[in-house]
């Protein structure tokens, strides 16, 4: 379980396809004795298990294995040595609910249609895959990349969402462009609240 509450910005050191898997390295500041083998990290999005971990080079790192459904679902299919990952270590007891509950399951990949840069802030214009939509709601919270964000605005398939300085100073979301893809996980209540309409 998280809170989108972004930790870190890691970056992927390397991938390794492995058949119908892919093996990856991501290098990070997080102390490496706050990451433990068999740990789960929020990796820009999904909740991905920890099965190496080390230091070199005076950083941390710790591998993962990425299975055909995460590739299938998200945007990890596309990455490369360099890609720079929102990093978040799993919600332990006590620790402060920040943003709202995210499990790390992602639904669907959105993209961005614009962005609007003004006072320091930039405003997203997102489209979601149209099964999703229904899930979005005006002052509602979604998960973008692992980031726990509120939707200002909601027009059929798509929808706005606003990031202070402060957001795209620790996370990767200063980099990002129209046409741009990012991992979208729906409010979990949303979710559950439409599945019981449907047994109505």
């Amino acid at each position: 379980m998280f809170t989108g509450i972004v930790t870190t910005v890691g970056s992927v050191e390397s991938v390794e396809p492995c058949g119908e898997r892919m093996h990856a390295r991501i290098v990070c500041s997080m102390p490496v004795d706050e990451i433990a083998v068999g740990a789960s990290i929020a990796c820009s999005g999904p909740c991905l298990t920890v099965a190496e971990c080390g230091t070199a080079a005076g950083k941390s790192w710790f591998e993962v294995d990425l299975g055909a459904e995460t590739l299938a679902r998200t945007t990890a299919r596309h990455w490369r040595a360099g890609k720079r990952l929102n990093l978040e270590r799993s919600l332990r007891a006590g620790d402060e609910l920040g943003g709202h509950v995210v499990t790390g399951h992602i639904d669907g990949v959105a993209k961005i249609l614009g962005v609007d840069a003004f006072d320091g802030m930039k405003r997203f214009a997102i489209e979601a895959p149209p099964h999703l939509s229904r899930f979005v709601a005006v002052k509602g919270s979604v998960s973008l990349d692992g980031t726990s964000l509120t939707v200002n605005e909601v027009k059929a398939d798509c929808f706005s969402i606003l990031l202070i300085p402060h957001t795209l100073a620790v996370t990767t979301w200063d980099e990002r462009q129209a046409g741009d893809e990012v991992n979208l996980e729906v409010d979990l209540m949303a979710r559950y609240a439409a599945r019981l309409l449907e047994l109505d």
